[in-house]
């Protein structure tokens, strides 16, 4: 299937690879699709893959203690998840849920693990894939410990800035679509919490939001309200970490 070759020949991980390695690696590979809303992967599911979300978007969630949805992070277009399928072969410890109609290409485990032993390229990405994940989740939760709402919503707007900004003639602008209730489970708040602290953050003329966009109008006065660094230089396109996303 051509489709599919070319979402992972565009991928970081693999497009060091030769023609006959990347025909292999299609013919293990499978596609499926999912409808907004239904589940990839749940908790105690085998880890047997590894997933590259070609079209769509996905979150990567738990449940609190109480019930409530946890979002730790959000898949875009060209990102790969589920890594840890890689270099453990127990159980799925959160679920992937399709936030939008989604097309996933599933890599069986063994076909990863027989790449990261003759590619350290492969190996190299895995890594940082799996180092960037934990730092951004230990960040999350450090800011989630003695932060206001406002306070938690700046620092993942910057979080955001750096890893799908991309830089506009106001500012920055988020490359991601997210809902209030999206930010609420982010950041664990509550959609109206949101509500009223997006709309501060407006007036203070800190951020533009519209219908689902959002522009950073002043990072680096964000970045001094929460005693931050203010973010990276935001990639032109938003490009996930570890692969391209593809032009249109």
């Amino acid at each position: 299937m051509a489709e599919k070759i070319w979402h992972l020949k565009r991928s970081d991980l693999f497009e060091q690879l030769s023609a006959d390695e990347l025909a292999q690696l299609e013919a293990r590979a499978r596609v499926r699709r999912f409808a907004r809303k239904s589940l990839i992967y749940l908790p105690q599911d085998a880890a047997d893959s590894l997933l590259l979300l070609a079209d769509g978007r996905v979150k990567i969630c738990n449940f609190t203690a109480d019930g409530k949805q946890a979002v730790f992070t959000l898949i875009e277009p060209g990102e790969v998840f589920g890594e840890l399928a890689a270099v453990d072969d127990g159980q799925r410890e959160e679920y992937a849920e399709a936030i939008d109609d989604s097309k996933v290409i599933l890599i069986p485990r063994d076909e990863i693990q027989r790449l990261m032993q003759s590619h350290p390229h492969v190996t190299l990405g895995i890594s940082r894939l799996l180092g960037l994940r934990r730092r951004l989740l230990q960040r999350r939760l450090s800011h989630l410990m003695f932060r206001s709402n406002r306070e938690r919503l700046i620092l993942l707007l910057l979080e955001l800035a750096e890893r799908y900004g991309a830089t506009a003639s106001e500012g920055v602008r988020l490359n991601l679509k997210l809902s209030h209730q999206d930010l609420a489970s982010l950041i664990g708040s509550t959609r109206e919490s949101v509500t009223v602290a997006l709309g501060e953050l407006q007036a203070a003329g800190l951020i533009r939001h519209t219908r689902r966009q959002i522009v950073l109008l002043d990072v680096d006065r964000m970045a001094r309200e929460v005693q931050g660094a203010p973010p990276g230089r935001p990639a032109s396109l938003g490009s996930p970490p570890l692969a391209r996303r593809p032009t249109t």
